[in-house]
């Protein structure tokens, strides 16, 4: 995802005054927009958090339900009891109307009438606070040409007045007949007195307009920043393509920051996103005032998901130090977790550091973001003062880097028990792949990206390295512990995409034909169990949730279909009909 753009100087944020006021007036107009077009499932959250605001004194009982626990010693029950959030009792009708006081006249009861009940999912890798902000943005995901691009960023445009910032986002360019980068001259044409930024749906590259590079003072002579390209065509002259977050934040910085009500609107939009799909964690990486605001809606008895929040790896150790102290780290609802460091781009970008170079492109290999030895130092560094390591890897070569830094850091600080991960994990050197088990290295993945990539993703590495790619079923023979997530907003927070993903690897629609590198197929019971169990282990909260079972927490949700019985083509058809977390009801479909 987009790194955090860098500290502005004094000049910037006073020039950055000027120019809020137009923006807030246009930013205002666009959060109309999303606000009516998500204002269906907000509506019904908040129906349902009114009737269900806190958990009461009264066990809650589910009967006549059929039950999926996630629990392999105990894999069904029909009938279960909440109370204070966690779960008190679970098992047959029997057993809960007997021993568990399921028969007492002041029970609150709730008839499933044989609906399919399962754990919440807990996505592994989101960033909350981005997709907080493209609710504000233009969407251009699915543009499938750049001339719908332009057509959808003209709309926005006419929503702005003239010298007003305009952002996009989810554009991709593997959809489009060329597949070849916009550029800014594309921009110019349809946002002349406009700066323009509009972010690819990797969050790894962006491309500006001539105006937004003017403002930010970048020519064809600025250098590239570190971990960075400025890219520039056969003439020599900008193309407007700011490839991973040092070249983007140069430009980004200069977009006014958002409103607090603006920020705390587009959190609430996204959790009840969220809930609608049945999410009811979230490990996060997101900039300090989204958690801010994140702990405003915990104290407003407002949040509905728990949410873990990453901190980031490159900032100074005593600033995480306060983080942690001042965000904490066993709050159920909301606590920080591990350092996040990007260490490559994106494989669609093509700034994935691989091995060798691309199979599709001789003259590119990626961008390595910070030099081995520097990245070495500070793991070993903020290892030492107890903090998990989170790693961005997607490249072979990034992957290797990152496990090598890995085993450096257990060396030099001894045994413990750390859970470091790589995110994404996207392409591994089959040498590398037994690596996660033996480090202990959770590879923490995002299945719907196979289903994403798979039209293109061969074509970048070739046959022989797309085998370590996506390689879910290697790496759990392996004995690595997975964990399964999205990388929402870059793809939709539905987790019933990534299912289909683990158990097809087939498009959407269908095809291939028994699955792309069918080889890494894996089953529903083992998807579901790295969505929620992984997902729990990797933030060191086993026995907590993940299941249902007696003492953990009440986090479940109603579904209207059976995913056991159902083909793997319902399930992306599947929806939430009910959503608890901590015993409490965060929605529930009309």
């Amino acid at each position: 995802m987009t790194a955090s753009p860098g500290p502005a100087s004094d000049s910037q944020i006073d020039s950055r005054s000027d120019r809020r006021i137009h923006l807030r007036r246009a930013l205002a107009t666009l959060t109309l927009f999303a606000i009516a077009v998500l204002a269906g499932f907000a509506a019904v959250r908040a129906q349902a958090q009114s009737q269900d605001a806190a958990p009461g004194p009264r066990t809650l009982f589910l009967l006549h339900g059929h039950i999926y626990t996630n629990d392999p010693q105990h894999p069904w029950a029909s009938a279960m009891a909440v109370r204070e959030g966690k779960i008190t009792c679970i098992g047959g009708i029997e057993q809960i109307m007997l021993e568990c006081g399921g028969g007492a006249e002041d029970a609150q009861r709730i008839q499933l009438n044989n609906r399919f009940v399962m754990p919440g999912f807990n996505d592994a890798h989101t960033h909350l606070g981005d997709a907080g902000s493209e609710m504000r943005a233009v969407r251009l995901n699915g543009a499938a040409s750049v001339e719908e691009l332009q057509k959808r960023v003209t709309e926005g445009v006419a929503l702005h007045w003239e010298g007003d910032w305009i952002i996009g986002v989810g554009w991709d360019h593997t959809l489009w007949p060329d597949k070849k980068f916009p550029n800014k001259q594309q921009l110019d044409a349809i946002a002349p007195k406009n700066p323009v930024l509009l972010y690819h749906v990797s969050g790894h590259v962006a491309v500006a307009n001539s105006l937004a590079l003017k403002l930010a003072k970048i020519t064809k002579d600025t250098p590239n920043p570190k971990g960075g390209e400025f890219e520039k065509g056969d003439d020599g002259e900008l193309t407007g393509m700011l490839k991973e977050g040092s070249a983007m934040s140069l430009v980004a910085q200069w977009v006014p920051d958002p409103t607090p009500a603006e920020r705390r609107h587009g959190i609430e939009l996204v959790l009840a996103d969220l809930a609608k799909n049945g999410v009811t964690s979230a490990q996060d990486n997101s900039d300090w005032d989204d958690f801010l605001v994140y702990r405003d809606l915990k104290d407003e008895g407002k949040l509905t998901a728990r949410i873990t929040e990453w901190l980031h790896f490159s900032a100074p150790l005593n600033q995480l130090q306060n983080e942690r102290s001042e965000g904490g780290i066993s709050d159920p609802w909301l606590k920080t977790g591990a350092l996040k460091m990007v260490t490559d781009g994106a494989l669609g970008s093509r700034t994935a550091a691989m091995l060798a170079p691309y199979s599709d492109d001789a003259n590119a290999s990626g961008i390595l973001i910070m030099e081995p030895d520097k990245l070495r130092q500070m793991a070993i560094e903020r290892d030492k003062a107890g903090f998990q390591l989170a790693f961005h890897a997607i490249g072979d070569r990034a992957n290797r880097v990152s496990l090598d830094v890995f085993e450096a850091v257990a060396n030099a600080n001894g045994p413990r028990d750390r859970r470091d991960r790589i995110e994404h994990a996207q392409v591994v050197a089959p040498e590398d792949l037994p690596r996660f088990a033996r480090l202990n290295v959770i590879a923490s993945m995002q299945p719907s990206h196979e289903t994403t990539d798979m039209r293109w993703a061969e074509s970048r590495v070739g046959p022989d390295r797309i085998k370590g790619a996506y390689a879910w079923a290697t790496l759990q023979k392996s004995g690595a512990h997975l964990a399964f997530g999205t990388d929402y907003p870059v793809e939709p927070i539905n987790p019933f995409r990534g299912l289909y993903a683990c158990v097809t690897r087939e498009l959407p629609d269908g095809g291939p034909a028994g699955g792309w590198q069918s080889q890494e197929k894996i089953s529903l019971e083992d998807c579901i169990r790295d969505y929620t169990i992984g997902s729990a282990y990797a933030q060191f909260e086993e026995g907590r949730k993940g299941q249902l079972k007696q003492g953990q927490y009440a986090d479940f949700i109603i579904l209207s279909n059976d995913l056991t019985k159902v083909p793997p083509s319902d399930y992306i058809n599947t929806k939430v009909l009910r959503t608890v977390v901590g015993g409490r009801t965060v929605y529930q479909s009309q």
